[in-house]
């Protein structure tokens, strides 16, 4: 088995997430700890009811590092098997809902999970589990109901299994991500500077399943404050909760910002109480983080990373409003590097493969040491740094500005053209509301540069017209092949536009 050393930090945890969560629940006992829907529960009934989960699971056979999966909407009673999974010292398996069901299938046997909790909703989705079946709507509560309320104080060690979250890729291999308690203790070292500690109230809604709801969810319930999670992502429904339910923090994706900020009567919602708002996921385009700034109160926060780990660089937007078009600077501990494709490091501000080193860093892929191995960059004095896939550079200033995934870049005529520059001049058409840049096959080229663009309402010029408009402000070698409209641009449940479903008609097997 590989075995990655992440640097020290400079302050180590002294308690896991486990044992602070469990503190938190002691701290305002009445304070609101979830609230979903008309469930809303306090930090001691949600404590007792973590309780129960853990004992049942205990009871079913579930030891520690065993792997307990989850396929449902966010809910209270996600948010209950989570804790209380980590309290019985299981490997919390969240799984993906927009997972096609032959993959959700190789999931669950590559984990080898121990049981499964599912919602109805879903049940189309896991026709033949491998594994023991719990259903939220028709077995959950017999099954709490039958547990114990006393903490069954599980002994978890450092490098015991936190988390098992599989990649967003649908086909293919599974690819499980295992974070160590360890790692997600480090994460906390955020909660009490983020003001999480401060009867903070989080508006999540973001899946459980996607590690960007995690970092803000689990320092949440660290800080002993209250987590609102929505089930399903609704603009208006969003801006309405966060003005009833006095929202302090929240962690959206771009998508999302941009949906909310183009709510016509966006400044008719009380948002005074919110002191926090993070983004991550994909870049934030810098119209977006403008009109954010300018009329979302709250500081704005920019992270850019890896499920992984490793690489993490943190924006301030609030703080440097001339670096928008950035990323931000590494975070503390975070040591970025730059290679080209003969693995040796690039000068400054020239492009290469992103590359970072932190002391929070997976313990590697699930059973896949093949694949932990190909993600590991090795420096000249043997310090190892996680792959990004990702191209940038650095300003001046040290901030990172990101080009394009790696698999994205587009290589026309042994040039190669980074698909976010063309992207960034469509989307500055007055007309266009959403565009992607893909690779296409071309004779003459290898591949060329095709636009698939979403029209704002109104709208009437023509896709050639569009197209013209941004090869006039490209250079010769990157323009435009061809630029087509469409109804919508796919995306995962976090809001990554969808690339390789986006390819494949153009790239046959």
């Amino acid at each position: 088995m590989i075995t990655i050393k992440p640097p020290q930090p400079e302050t180590l945890p002294d308690k896991t997430v486990v044992q602070m969560i469990r503190e938190a629940a002691q701290k305002d006992p009445q304070a609101e700890a979830i609230i979903c829907g008309d469930t809303r529960l306090s930090w001691a009934q949600f404590d007792a009811r973590v309780n129960r989960v853990a004992n049942a699971l205990i009871g079913m056979g579930v030891q520690v590092g065993d792997r307990v999966a989850v396929l449902s909407p966010n809910s209270a009673a996600y948010a209950e098997v989570f804790i209380g999974g980590l309290r019985a010292g299981a490997c919390i398996t969240p799984l993906s809902t927009m997972a096609a069901p032959d993959a959700l299938h190789r999931m669950l046997l590559d984990c080898g999970a121990k049981v499964l909790f599912l919602a109805d909703q879903y049940r189309d989705l896991m026709p033949n589990p491998p594994c023991p079946v719990i259903r939220f709507e028709a077995e959950y509560e017999p099954l709490l109901a039958s547990a114990s309320e006393t903490d069954p104080m599980v002994p978890i060690g450092w490098d015991d299994p936190f988390n098992l979250i599989y990649s967003s890729g649908t086909t293919g291999t599974p690819k499980g991500i295992v974070h160590s308690h360890w790692m997600r203790a480090l994460h906390m070292s955020r909660a009490e500077p983020s003001g999480y500690c401060d009867h903070a109230r989080t508006l999540l809604s973001t899946p459980l399943y996607s590690n960007t709801t995690l970092v803000s969810f689990l320092p949440t319930m660290v800080g002993g404050s209250t987590a609102v999670l929505m089930p399903k992502f609704d603009a208006r429904r969003y801006l309405e909760l966060a003005e009833a339910e006095r929202i302090t923090h929240t962690m959206l994706v771009p998508v999302q910002y941009k949906r909310i900020m183009d709510i016509p009567d966006f400044d008719s919602f009380d948002l005074s109480a919110m002191k926090v708002k993070f983004s991550t996921s994909a870049p934030l385009r810098q119209d977006v983080k403008r009109d954010v700034l300018a009329r979302f109160p709250g500081a704005l926060f920019e992270y850019y990373g890896l499920t992984e780990g490793g690489g993490v660089t943190v924006l301030a937007a609030h703080e440097f409003p001339d670096k928008l078009h950035t990323v931000g600077q590494p975070g503390p501990g975070v040591d970025i590097r730059l290679i080209g494709p003969d693995g040796t490091e690039v000068p400054q501000g020239e492009v290469g493969e992103i590359v970072g080193r932190a002391p929070a860093m997976m313990s590697g892929y699930f059973g896949r040491d093949d694949l932990t191995a190909d993600y590991i960059w090795t420096a000249a004095d043997g310090t190892q740094f996680f792959r990004s896939g990702d191209m940038g550079s650095f300003d001046a200033d040290g901030f990172l500005v990101l080009s394009d995934r790696k698999k994205d870049m587009i290589i026309s005529g042994g040039l190669n053209i980074y698909a976010n520059d063309l992207e960034l001049i469509l989307l500055a058409d007055p007309d266009v509301r959403d565009a992607a840049v893909i690779g296409i096959p071309s004779e003459e080229w290898g591949e060329t540069p095709l636009g698939l663009v979403v029209l704002r309402d109104g709208a009437t010029r023509s896709a050639e017209q569009i197209r013209a408009d941004a090869n006039a402000r490209l250079g010769k070698s990157h323009r435009l092949s061809g630029v087509e409209i469409r109804d919508d641009l796919p995306r995962s449940s976090i809001g990554k536009i969808l690339k390789r479903e986006l390819r494949a008609p153009y790239w046959p097997d």
